[in-house]
């Protein structure tokens, strides 16, 4: 019966404990410095917009390949954990498929021959005479939006229903969440699901953790029809253009930007006149035509994707004497990958309490 403590209460912090506690034996603890209702600029999860873009290269895209069918199952079985279905709408500029610039949001999502056509339900390319000016091509596919301010306490209350217990607690050093299991006694497993604050904790200090700011605006105009996002926009490399309707009157999310290594909680006010600007012009419907002036908004907001060089860690290391498996570094796609994510940490899991078991050949 291994006792479990989860480090990091986000979207990757509390699939892992669900998945977990959902395993027979397994005794889990979620501890965390913020927990779902808090909104801090250290805490990524209740920022994002958020919803289902596959960001992968084709060799890195288990995470999201094993994802989407629990999304697709929940948003059509769960209507209570805040999701429902958008058509997702893939736009390739002109300019950038002329000039081979890379889009600062995802590898793998302005392919023209993705791997996610063959994964992604109603995936079609978009015929030339439907493509909107400056647009080479482009492609649709059924999506998933999630409300995050209704699917993290969904997740809590998943959790708490399996037997998860949680407490807050600010950790100087990963191996301090050993002593904190709700049962008193030392934790046999440490699942790292620290995101950004990997850079700064003790034992981990991973260096190639950072941050890429994302500020985006919350308004209550209704984007209707699908959500979509382009290979980039004339205002800047790291700015981008996104549209994404939230579940269950959660308002409609305005993106965005993609400022590596920019740690800013603040909105910056110019860089939300462009965002409004390039929104209402890719769905005009918002404002009826009236412009971006006519946008009603409910709050700017500015969160910090965890990002890492080399792409996101899943593995397993001992440290000081306890067992941690890491899962931190998902950048942009936590949400649409914390399924599959998650069940890689139940195999790394399963692989320490088979080696523990083993006997000693001494």
């Amino acid at each position: 019966m291994p006792n479990i403590v989860v480090l990091g209460a986000g979207v990757s912090g509390l699939t892992c404990a669900l998945q977990l506690a959902k395993q027979e034996g397994n005794v889990v603890t979620v501890v965390a410095k913020h927990m779902p209702g808090d909104y801090d600029i250290e805490y990524t999860s209740p920022w994002a917009g958020a919803n289902v873009l596959p960001m992968a290269l084709d060799k890195d895209s288990r995470w999201e390949r094993r994802t989407w069918p629990v999304l697709r199952q929940l948003v059509k079985e769960v209507p209570e954990a805040g999701m429902h279905i958008q058509t997702a709408r893939v736009l390739r500029r002109q300019k950038d498929v002329a000039s081979g610039a890379k889009a600062a949001l995802a590898d793998g999502l302005f392919e023209q021959n993705p791997w996610y056509k063959e994964v992604m339900d109603n995936f079609r390319e978009i015929p030339a005479n439907e493509l909107p000016p400056g647009i080479h091509s482009g492609c649709e596919f059924m999506s998933v939006c999630i409300n995050t301010a209704i699917y993290l306490p969904w997740l809590v209350g998943q959790c708490a229903k399996h037997g998860v217990q949680f407490k807050r607690a600010v950790l100087k050093h990963v191996s301090e969440a050993a002593d904190l299991s709700h049962t008193g006694k030392k934790a046999d497993i440490i699942i790292n699901a620290s995101g950004l604050l990997a850079c700064r904790l003790g034992g981990v200090m991973d260096q190639a953790v950072y941050p890429a700011r994302g500020q985006i605006v919350v308004v209550r105009n209704e984007a209707k029809g699908f959500m979509p996002t382009t290979s980039g926009c004339d205002d800047g490399s790291d700015e981008i253009m996104y549209v994404m309707q939230r579940a269950l009157g959660g308002g409609t999310v305005l993106g965005g930007t993609y400022a590596k290594n920019n740690w800013d909680p603040n909105p910056d006010p110019n860089i939300a006149v462009r965002i409004m600007k390039r929104a209402v012009e890719a769905h005009p419907e918002l404002t009826d035509g009236k412009g971006s002036e006519a946008l009603s908004i409910i709050r700017h907001g500015v969160g910090l994707r965890p990002c890492r060089e080399g792409g996101v860690r899943i593995e397993k290391e001992k440290i000081d004497g306890t067992w941690v498996v890491h899962n931190y570094g998902h950048a942009g796609w936590g949400y649409q990958g914390s399924y599959g994510c998650a069940e890689r940490v139940l195999e790394l899991v399963d692989e320490i309490v088979k080696q523990e078991k083993r006997p000693s050949k001494l």
